[in-house]
């Protein structure tokens, strides 16, 4: 079979961590039919936007995507592409895989966490109004002197039906992939209407999945819980913001963004991409590490039901990170020892290794 897959080469090092990653898949055996798009910061000259329509209609049609990654700027410039593609596309569950490979520098080993984050609401929603606004002063007049004049405002919009449907996802990907414990997140002893109510949901699902133990853990609480005993959870589920925070703390209990995978899930839309940002000052130097973007592909392996391909993958990835020794700059104990391998030879080293 031949898959239909979108290929977004993304900027800075994304083009060439794509292209790594492509070749693995490749390798594995699977043919896939790529749709390759561009997208990001070095179209925007020509394209006039970093998220061109093509980009969008290419997905919609092939249904399943593999990104590299591309550049957010930091307090102005266009909004982030990587939340409009999922606003977009209604990609409202965010699946960040969080599992210890042996080999990789971290202070943590038994650690195989899944994090499902809601891709759609919540303070992400992005309904923000400046100071000294119409919008903001009467919403602060509203407030009856809870809010201080001259603030900036964030609304937290937050629904039954989106709480419902992200944790109804993660009970289902435990089940599926036999987990035994979902943990829902929140701050509900503050927020009580609007994490109140991810909470309310939560109990409601978990009655439909009696094999499935569920709980609930304030998110402060739970930041303290996995840095002191993270192997004693299992699929975490969070609001949007809590989310984002959480899933990068646990990126970094097993070695950080670089060997971090992500998927951003939809009805009948999957897209899949590293976790990590674009590394533009290393653009073009064949540095960067491709693990997480090749780990992603081998989420999207499953997805497409290659699961021979998939395990193949990632037991290729995980010995030659155990080995220690074809591996890329951060993943040796000295980042400068001159025996690491480039971002195409650690994709050579796999496809070696698969073959084998």
């Amino acid at each position: 079979m031949i898959h239909n897959v979108t290929l977004i080469r993304g900027d800075g090092t994304g083009p060439e961590l794509v292209a790594a990653a492509k070749r693995v898949l490749e390798g594995t055996g699977v043919q896939f039919n790529w749709d390759i798009q561009e997208a990001g910061v070095d179209i925007m000259e020509t394209a006039g936007t970093p998220l061109p329509p093509s980009v969008l209609e290419s997905v919609r049609k092939n249904k399943v995507a593999l990104k590299g990654p591309i550049t957010t700027p930091i307090g102005s410039g266009f909004r982030s592409v990587n939340v409009a593609l999922r606003k977009e596309l209604d990609l409202y569950a965010c699946l960040r895989p969080c599992k210890y490979y042996s080999g990789i520098r971290s202070k943590y080993q038994d650690v195989d966490l899944v994090i499902v984050r809601e891709n759609t609401e919540d303070l992400y929603a992005g309904v923000e109004y400046d100071v000294d606004t119409p919008e903001a002063n009467q919403i602060i007049a509203m407030a009856g002197g809870k809010i201080k004049a001259g603030s900036a405002i964030s609304i937290k919009p937050m629904s039954a039906a989106g709480s419902r449907r992200i944790i109804k996802f993660a009970f289902d990907y435990a089940r599926a992939n036999g987990r035994k414990k979902v943990s829902a997140v929140a701050k509900a002893n503050i927020m009580k209407f609007t994490d109140g109510l991810f909470f309310r949901v939560g109990e409601e699902v978990a009655k439909e999945y009696p094999e499935i133990e569920y709980q609930e853990v304030l998110v402060d609480n739970m930041c303290m819980q996995l840095v002191q005993k993270p192997e004693l959870y299992d699929v975490l589920v969070l609001p949007n913001l809590y989310g984002d925070i959480l899933s990068d703390l646990c990126a970094g209990l097993v070695g950080g963004l670089g060997v971090a995978p992500g998927a951003n899930i939809g009805d009948g839309i999957a897209l899949f991409e590293p976790t990590h940002g674009s590394a533009p000052k290393y653009k073009g130097q064949n540095k960067v590490n491709p693990t997480a973007l090749i780990l992603s592909g081998m989420l999207m392996l499953r997805h497409l039901k290659e699961f021979e391909a998939a395990d193949r993958l990632e037991k290729a990835v995980a010995a030659l990170i155990e080995e220690g020794k074809d591996v890329t700059y951060d993943m040796k104990a000295d980042r400068n020892d001159p025996t690491a391998v480039g971002t195409s030879e650690f994709a050579d080293a796999i496809i070696r290794k698969m073959q084998s």
